[in-house]
């Protein structure tokens, strides 16, 4: 499979934005946390919305 087919499948679920403001220091060191983890921040905040969801089932 071609990196753009892998591409695709991965943004094929992904079809709407969530939109947030949040204090510019708290997302620097979030996304510095993340770098250093070797996540990105998208991953772990999907991860999260998965977790809270599953919680609260």
């Amino acid at each position: 499979m071609s990196d753009k087919s892998k591409s695709k499948n991965k943004n094929k679920n992904k079809d709407s934005q969530l939109v947030i403001r949040i204090n510019k220091k708290e997302r620097d060191e979030f996304v510095s946390l993340c770098d250093e983890l070797d996540t990105s921040a998208a991953r772990e905040i999907r991860r999260f919305i998965r977790d809270f969801i599953n919680q609260h089932d």
